[in-house]
């Protein structure tokens, strides 16, 4: 059952429901939606596959010292909680975006491409309200996915090395719960981020009524980020990137803890999702809904 079927089943009986009911009866269709495909939760699996298979790896083998990624693996056979941080390292990269790619796609693309966008608007939903609930949807599933990665490692790397007080990349130690309320908050401000790539896929969405379209249009892009981000010669553009700042959660895991490049990754990814917010409202106001 599409959103717009959903949406509608839920208005039935309201003669004239409140600006604050509609928006909350469509969000929780959107997000029930989002839930509930077959597809999104197989993608969920496949997001805390990731650290159930770096924990196994780490459980058969030695990891060696380095940088990123490996600090965290490095660190993950004596505290589980590291196996966690390394996932995310890692899914930042690939499977994080490819997840927002996919639902972004299916917000506004696929209402049009099954024929139940005009029929939503009639709900009725004004087309502002409409765009900013689908980006609200946007915004916790991709939250949604970041806790999923997080939860899983912890408890996989729990289970496997066990958790216990908290050794930082700075060397100082601190308690479980503090590590804890670390990883929270770099769950936070990675789901932040990819809210700001969730805006970009918004964009896209109202540009086609191609799903598959859109979310290959938002994968290239996040993938080509990724690509100029790793040029040296590039150096100048990095700063202006939208993923540049994403690995900067691990300086949550620093005593004391670094807020200069954290603070930048913030307001890029607000730059991001106001300019494309902004550009997908200006163009779905204006969108001829055929369908």
């Amino acid at each position: 059952m599409s959103v717009s079927d959903t949406a509608a089943q839920e208005f039935i009986g309201s003669h004239r429901p409140s600006a604050v009911r509609t928006h909350g009866r469509l969000l929780r269709s959107e997000l029930r939606l989002i839930v509930g495909r077959r597809r999104n939760q197989m993608g969920l699996l496949v997001l805390a596959a990731v650290p159930v298979l770096i924990a196994l790896a780490l459980k058969f083998s030695t990891p060696r010292g380095g940088r990123g990624a490996t600090d965290f693996i490095a660190a993950a056979t004596s505290n589980g909680l590291f196996v966690a941080l390394a996932a995310i390292t890692i899914e930042i990269a690939l499977f994080l975006p490819l997840a927002v790619a996919v639902l972004s796609g299916d917000a506004i693309a696929g209402e049009a491409n099954t024929g139940t966008l005009r029929y939503l608007l009639t709900v009725p939903v004004t087309r502002t309200r409409l765009l900013a609930t689908k980006y609200a949807a946007l915004t916790i599933g991709a939250l949604i996915g970041v806790v999923v990665v997080a939860v899983t490692g912890v408890i996989i790397g729990g289970a496997l090395f066990g958790l216990g007080p908290v050794t930082l990349l700075s060397g100082a130690q601190v308690p479980l719960t503090d590590g804890l309320l670390r990883l929270a908050l770099a769950v936070l401000y990675v789901a932040v981020g990819l809210a700001a790539l969730a805006a970009i896929g918004l964009f896209i969405s109202v540009l086609t009524e191609q799903p598959i379209a859109a979310m290959i249009a938002v994968t290239i892009v996040s993938t080509a980020m990724w690509i100029l981000d790793g040029i040296t010669q590039l150096d100048w553009l990095h700063p202006w990137l939208l993923v540049h700042y994403w690995p900067a959660f691990a300086d949550f895991f620093r005593d004391p803890m670094y807020f200069d490049e954290i603070i930048r990754g913030l307001l890029v990814d607000v730059a991001y999702a106001v300019i494309f917010g902004t550009l997908a409202w200006a163009r779905f106001g204006r969108k001829d809904i055929t369908s």
